[in-house]
């Protein structure tokens, strides 16, 4: 396994000006960053992908959609739109290096109709990461698709839904990327989850149930380890959190205290303890 460290813990659009951060990342012993960006535009893809080499770090790739941008709109010009966003996101993560490009890439987070998913909603989701299959395929990326918690999303929950939804998409491209902190909400079983998800898990975000430092809270680590060592697992470990000092971010991820004595005291003493799990 290899583990990540996400962007997101020091400030809400890593760019060029936060390039001091990675040898602070590779020195506490970390194999790569999780750069997440939701806007695509201006970006230094490649110069940030130069100084990732030059620190010794890979990096995989994370956003999310955002405003009307949804595959399960009504409306095809809008899903039209979403397709075009992420396929600018595909190209990005290429140009990055990064071989997953990871989110809830169905609708915006947040997004609470107030009912269940439809029958064409599932439909258009569908349609949507099949048309991404060959932008996958050309730029040799991976994109995985997170299930959220019932309180961000009521579209996909749970790790037997987004397998279904990768039998239905049916490509070698289209994976899922579990995150035990939405696990710890939606499954009976962690460990049984990550089962669920079986070959089409390509990601995982290692999360505490609070978004603190992993192991500092109740997340069942022995069942997903467990599970982890069965599939024979080989790909990333992410530790997702937030900068619960930067406002957006914080507002953003519904955090109103502190999580740990610093942010990035989540990601550097979270290592040592998953680490010590992966063993």
């Amino acid at each position: 396994m290899k583990f990540g460290a996400n962007t997101l813990i020091w400030t809400a659009a890593f760019d060029r000006t936060h390039l001091s951060l990675l040898p602070r990342i590779k020195e506490r012993g970390f194999d790569g960053v999780e750069i997440a960006r939701f806007d695509f535009h201006d970006f230094p893809a490649a110069e940030i992908r130069r100084n990732l080499g030059q620190n010794g770090l890979e990096c995989t790739f994370c956003s999310a959609l955002t405003g009307d941008l949804s595959l399960i709109s009504e409306d095809a010009a809008v899903r039209k739109k979403t397709v075009d966003f992420l396929r600018h996101g595909i190209r990005t993560a290429a140009e990055l290096g990064a071989r997953i490009f990871m989110g809830p890439f169905y609708s915006q987070v947040g997004n609470l109709a107030g009912r269940r998913r439809t029958a064409d909603e599932w439909t258009r989701a569908v349609e949507g990461l099949q048309s991404l299959g060959e932008s996958l395929a050309t730029n040799g990326v991976v994109m995985t698709i997170e299930p959220l918690n019932r309180f961000e999303t009521y579209f996909l929950n749970t790790a037997a839904d987004a397998a279904a939804l990768c039998d239905e998409v049916n490509h070698p491209n289209v994976g899922i990327a579990l995150d035990t902190f939405h696990g710890n909400i939606e499954e009976k079983d962690l460990g049984s989850a990550f089962r669920t998800a079986g070959k089409h898990l390509k990601h995982v975000h290692a999360c505490e149930n609070d978004r603190g430092i992993p192991g500092s809270g109740h997340v069942d680590w022995r069942g997903v380890f467990g599970a982890l060592h069965e599939l024979r697992y080989d790909g990333w470990l992410v530790i997702e959190s937030f900068g619960f000092t930067i406002k957006e971010i914080a507002a953003a991820a519904c955090i109103w205290r502190d999580l740990a004595p610093s942010p990035e005291d989540i990601a550097f003493e979270g290592l040592k303890f998953l680490k010590s799990r992966a063993a």
